[in-house]
């Protein structure tokens, strides 16, 4: 099969899990024989422009005409089968939808986030769930200025949802939603039902597993307030004020809050601020963890770091809500905390330190789960399967996916993942 990837990428200075992704699932398709080449843009060729194309920036957000042309033209030459977006924002933009239809060519689309109803993509605002856009206008957004804390800045991602909702909603074959729960949100939000299909993101097999019982706890991601990182703390201290849990807290990661991360754990023997690591190090970071915490305040549409550690034989403490509680299985491949609630978040961190025997099996059963349903090899399955039935949609082959089994909507993909742990 020829597929060409379609991707924006986020700037390099941040850790990115989409990138990740759009990486990860273009090495496996190639491993399988398949052609897979891409079309992408830059986050990080934005601060070599100069001040008049920096300025132009977020008129581009809504639509780029340029790109339009540039991709009709590259997939007129060379007719791949099938094309597979991932992020457009800012430099790409829904002009890429309009070029596969100018050239006939199908088009699957994964819904990394929420900005097909949500301008920033996040569904929350001050850090609180916030879902006064759904099934509306993006006037609110552009009001609270919603996309870093700016109305100025928020207002070109209003403009493209408002303007381009229909043209991705009707030149999309196939959405590939990466949870069962944020499946739901989009098709309450209006989201053509037929076209969103569950594939959950696979991740390789790790060269690292736990092999003992680990030596930290550890946060692994972006340290911004709604990952749940002051949150975190605040739950840290407590179980700090009652005598510790007997192993370290380690922090890898950036983002805005990392002033306010760095001050916190200085000077403490509980607490180790990794800073930013590469691939490599993530992995050894993970398998040499007690558990992996996950407490974010927003709705995941998904949560690779709990794939990545039930990869390693590590359970996970995550927040109970959003696509967390369809990968962790409470109590048996990790435990739910009440979101947002940092005693339960403490008791949650006691819990999965306290029973090493317990903490070994739940670290098994997420291995096991790994296999079944993250693997590579199911990551492939349900890729070509989605590329086939959008293929299959344009030449008038179908107009929808394949019927549900056990009373699930969507397509296979559903059943699968309720047969593995999915909602």
């Amino acid at each position: 099969m020829h597929v060409l990837v379609v991707h924006n990428r986020y700037a390099s200075a941040q850790p990115s899990g989409e990138n990740n992704v759009v990486d990860q699932e273009t090495a496996l398709l190639r491993s399988a024989g398949h052609r897979v080449e891409v079309f992408e843009r830059r986050s990080d060729d934005i601060g070599a422009m100069s001040l008049p194309a920096k300025a132009a920036v977020p008129l581009l957000v809504p639509w780029n005409p340029r790109v339009r042309s540039e991709l009709a033209a590259r997939l007129r030459a060379e007719r791949p089968d099938v094309v597979h977006v991932h992020n457009v924002f800012p430099l790409l933009s829904p002009a890429v939808i309009a070029a596969c239809a100018d050239a006939g060519v199908p088009v699957v689309a994964t819904l990394h986030n929420y900005t097909q109803i949500c301008p920033p993509g996040t569904l929350q605002r001050d850090g609180r769930p916030c879902t006064e856009c759904v099934g509306g206008t993006p006037l609110p957004a552009v009001r609270h200025g919603c996309y870093r804390d700016s109305k100025l800045a928020t207002v070109p991602l209003a403009v493209s949802l408002s303007v381009n909702r229909r043209r991705w909603w009707s030149g999309v074959e196939r959405f590939f939603c990466i949870s069962a729960a944020q499946r739901d949100i989009l098709v309450r939000a209006g989201m053509p039902a037929e076209r969103l299909a569950v594939k959950h993101n696979f991740v390789p097999d790790p060269d690292a597993r736990r092999t003992g019982a680990g030596e930290h706890l550890l946060y692994l991601g972006r340290l911004a307030e709604a990952k749940g990182v002051r949150l975190l703390m605040a739950a840290w201290d407590e179980l700090a004020a009652s005598g510790g849990v007997g192993v370290p807290l380690a922090i890898a990661g950036t983002g805005p809050l990392k002033d306010e991360v760095t001050a916190w754990a200085e000077g403490r023997d509980d607490v180790r601020y990794l800073g930013l690591y590469d691939p490599e190090q993530c992995r050894q970071a993970i398998a040499r963890s007690v558990a992996v915490v996950a407490p974010s305040t927003w709705l995941e549409a998904f949560g690779l770091v709990v794939v990545e550690a039930m990869a390693a034989g590590v359970p996970t403490v995550a927040a109970g809500h959003g696509a967390f509680v369809e990968l962790v299985e409470d109590g048996v491949t990790g435990l739910l905390h009440r979101p947002d609630d940092p005693a339960s978040l403490a008791s949650c961190l006691r819990r999965i330190t306290s029973d090493p025997a317990q903490n070994q099996e739940m670290g098994r059963a997420g291995r096991h789960r790994y296999e079944q349903g993250f693997s590579p090899a199911v990551g492939l399955e349900r890729l070509v399967e989605g590329y086939r039935t959008a293929i299959a949609v344009r030449s008038g082959g179908g107009e929808s996916p394949p019927p549900a089994r056990n009373g699930n909507t969507g397509s296979r993909w559903g059943t699968r993942a309720s047969r593995t742990g999915g909602n």
